[in-house]
Order: C-alpha cells, then sequence, then structure tokens
C-alpha cells in the first residue's frame, strides 16, 4: 500500500476530532466569557433597573431576562466594544416595557366594573345536587346555570338531542323529589 494512503484514513480520522476539540474549546471560551460579564455586570444592572421600577424582585427578573437575551445573542454581541452596554440597555427598555404596561393595567383595572357579586347559594339546592349522578349534573348545570339550549348542552356533552332532554327530565324530578318540590317537565 503506498504511503500516503495509508495516511490518509488516519488524517481522516483524526481531523473530525481535532475539529471538534477545536469547537468545544471555541464554546467553552465564550461560555467563560459570558460568565465573566455575567458576574461583573448582573448587579450593576440590576440596580440600575432597580432605579427604574423600585422593586427588587422585578429588577431581578427583568435582569436575568436582560441576560438571557445577552447569552441568546453573545456570538456577535460579544464582539461589541462594550457588551455590557447593551445587555444595560435591554434591560431598560425591559423596565420601561414593564412601567408602561404596568401603569395601562392600572388605569383598566380603576375603569372596568367591579365584578358582580354570585348570587347567594341555595345549600339545599347544592346538597341535593351532589347526590345526583355526575351526567345529570353536568346537564343541569349547563342548562340552568350557564343558560344553554337544550342542543348545545347535547353537543357539549356528546349525546343525542333525544338523550339530553331525558337526562334533564330525570335530574329535574330526582332533584324535584330531594327538595319536596313539584316539578314541571319542559321541553
Amino acid at each position: 500500500m503506498p504511503p500516503h494512503l495509508a495516511l490518509r484514513p488516519t488524517t481522516l480520522e483524526t481531523a473530525p476530532q481535532a475539529t471538534r476539540t477545536r469547537r468545544g474549546t471555541a464554546v467553552e471560551e465564550q461560555e467563560s466569557e459570558y460568565a465573566s460579564m455575567y458576574a461583573a455586570e448582573f448587579t450593576p444592572v440590576s440596580r440600575t433597573v432597580f432605579l427604574i421600577l423600585h422593586d427588587r424582585q422585578r429588577a431581578e427578573d427583568i435582569t436575568q431576562d436582560a441576560f438571557i437575551q445577552l447569552y441568546s445573542h453573545w456570538g456577535t454581541v460579544s464582539r461589541y466594544e462594550r457588551p455590557g452596554a447593551w445587555v444595560r440597555r435591554v434591560a431598560i427598555r425591559l423596565a420601561v416595557r414593564h412601567q408602561k404596561r404596568e401603569r395601562t393595567r392600572a388605569v383598566i383595572e380603576r375603569s372596568a366594573e367591579p365584578p358582580s357579586m354570585p348570587q347567594p347559594a341555595d345549600i339545599d339546592l347544592l346538597h341535593s345536587m351532589r347526590q345526583l349522578p355526575p351526567a345529570q349534573r353536568a346537564a343541569l348545570v349547563l342548562f340552568y346555570y350557564e343558560d344553554r339550549p337544550v342542543a348545545e348542552v347535547a353537543s357539549i356533552l356528546g349525546w343525542t338531542l333525544s338523550a339530553t332532554k331525558v337526562n334533564l327530565m330525570r335530574a329535574r324530578r330526582r332533584l324535584g323529589a330531594l327538595l319536596d318540590e313539584v316539578t314541571e317537565d319542559v321541553d
């Protein structure tokens, strides 16, 4: 076998490993640089965001989000003259957006109507409803409490229209008997 052919397989086998080693070293160097940047800049950036928000926990969360963005763009940002300024600018933008969202939320909450208070529950009715089979209970809740038409109740429960009517009738009768009331069948 000629010497150049004997060396070739060995060279091909070692070449990918050499490439992997160089790539691994490059990745390790980038992660080391990022870790150094994180250690050096996290506290000052967090302090800046805190001065904008006046909420320490929210400031740390936003700073973390900024550093996550830095990590995802580290290949590009690491070549900048001042990558710390980039992450600080991102954190400030995130903080300002957060402040705007909170102000908008406060305005909306002030102008929104207060939630309506639920009707006082009839304890006897609730107790009697618990004694019904779950399918009948579901039919009653959908029909009476959610005010859905029989066809929609049938669709939701996966029943035929006639099965829904039968279950509603049986549920009303059983509930009436439990409450000692007379029931009328309604279609």
